[in-house]
């Protein structure tokens, strides 16, 4: 009962209570959802790797960081309580995840959710696409017209005028995923996780549950003409391929993706350079900026759009966490995804994932005494971390042009990976998680080397122009 009420729950925050429930949605429903959820959830707590992973501290640490930054960075005592509140849904996903996603079959699910979120906003903006005016006019007299008419009547489109002047309509889901970009950021981390259901030898099954959805999920990234997006594709091309065919020639291969994905006007005749991308890289100068100015904890959660000249964030999830939440906050954010980075790296090489054995889990208080660990062969646990290694560089890769550090979708990710790496841990396949004073002396670490290469990369920018 609490899987399927998780799925439920994840579904609802996606495509947003009024979709799922209609009128119901006016009587809070996704509260008593959640209600629901934590109250079957109790009796998973017991025995749970969430206890174990430093990743549940990490969260701890950022929701009191998202705390501290309103009471403090914006001197809003009242604030603090509603701060956390914003957060807990969101982090609400990994704990659900690592509590009731106890085998291959529940993850599939998972993925199957994912997958048909994502199918289901494309299927609705394609369907709006046939009633709007056609694309390529230039804006001027009707420009007035146009925004109310795509804007109420079209809630799944964003129209918007590219590097030429002319307007396109982009695709978009609700909720959380209203910005084309972020809805072809989720796109892009399922991509490759739909290959959870390919089985060799089976062609029915592999076109009907593999193939088809893939190819539908590539043309709704294509429909939302996210630059960010093609930058993340190129990025799991190179990823992917470089095992099989070598560095260099993947490499080349995904410069042919790129001018191939740049004649069929991918990115809406919005331009991918150092030039195009002035106004994002400005705003990165000054996200560093603010974050200089409060660095410890941070200007205050969604507070830096109102720091800036254009009244926009910085567009890059490390920079945004940085001035947002400062020290603090991007300390706990990186102790999150550190632990989630290494543990996929271990389970997607081979050479670190041997042949285990397995085994009886501890006892338990309720509901059973014992239950038999899920048997999972080192070749598909090798291949479950390929996918998560594809899915979280999708990710990453996009998160550098997105203010998006603390949404769902990440700590879905992180969930899955956990749950992955134990079942191989659970059958002896692999070394434990590493000691917990290690990963809080290597997050420090690691958060300074991403600031680094943040500061190191605006040099670069500035230097081109």
């Amino acid at each position: 009962m609490g899987f399927v009420l998780s799925v439920l729950y994840f579904v609802t925050y996606y495509l947003t209570p009024p979709v799922i429930f209609g009128p119901l949605a006016a009587y809070r429903i996704e509260l008593i959802l959640a209600g629901l959820v934590l109250l079957a959830s109790l009796p998973k707590l017991s025995g749970s790797l969430i206890w174990k992973t430093p990743q549940s501290l990490a969260l701890v640490g950022l929701a009191l960081a998202v705390c501290m930054s309103v009471v403090i960075g914006m001197h809003w005592l009242g604030g603090g309580m509603p701060a956390i509140l914003a957060f807990i849904p969101n982090a609400l996903a990994y704990f659900l995840v690592c509590l009731h996603c106890d085998s291959k079959k529940k993850l599939q699910v998972l993925v199957l959710m994912m997958s048909f979120v994502c199918l289901f906003v494309i299927v609705q903006g394609s369907l709006q696409l046939r009633g709007v005016p056609e694309t390529g006019s230039v804006l001027e007299g009707d420009s007035d017209d146009l925004q109310p008419v795509v804007m109420d009547d079209y809630p799944y489109l964003l129209s918007m005028t590219n590097g030429s002047g002319e307007y396109i309509y982009r695709l978009r889901g609700l909720g959380q995923i209203n910005d084309p970009n972020d809805f072809a950021q989720m796109i892009v981390c399922i991509l490759p996780l739909m290959f959870i259901f390919w089985s060799p030898g089976k062609a029915l099954q592999n076109v009907l549950l593999v193939l088809l959805p893939v190819s539908a999920l590539l043309y709704g990234v294509f429909l939302t003409h996210s630059r960010g997006a093609l930058l993340a594709l190129l990025a799991m091309v190179i990823v992917a391929a470089r095992r099989r065919i070598g560095t260099v020639p993947s490499l080349v291969l995904a410069g042919g993706l790129f001018v191939a994905a740049s004649a069929l006007h991918f990115t809406g005749g919005r331009g991918i350079s150092a030039d195009a991308g002035a106004d994002r890289t400005t705003l990165w100068g000054e996200g560093l900026q603010l974050f200089k100015s409060h660095p410890l904890f941070g200007a205050g959660l969604d507070s830096m759009a109102d720091y800036t000249d254009t009244h926009h964030t910085a567009h890059n999830s490390l920079v945004v966490c940085a001035a947002e939440l400062g020290l603090f906050g991007l300390y706990f954010w990186t102790m999150f995804l550190f632990p989630t980075v290494r543990d996929v790296l271990v389970i997607a090489s081979p050479s670190k994932v041997s042949e285990g054995e397995p085994v009886i889990s501890e006892k338990e208080r309720f509901p059973l005494a014992f239950r038999r660990i899920e048997v999972v062969n080192k070749a598909e646990i090798c291949r479950l971390g390929q996918l998560l290694l594809l899915s979280l560089t999708g990710f990453l890769v996009a998160g550098w042009f997105l203010s998006r550090a603390l949404i769902m979708t990440f700590f879905l990710l992180g969930g899955i990976a956990e749950v992955v790496f134990g079942m191989a841990l659970r059958q002896g396949m692999v070394s434990p998680r590493l000691p917990l004073a290690r990963v809080l002396g290597y997050t420090g670490g690691f958060a300074i080397s991403l600031l680094m290469l943040m500061y190191i990369m605006l040099r670069a920018v500035n230097l081109m122009h």
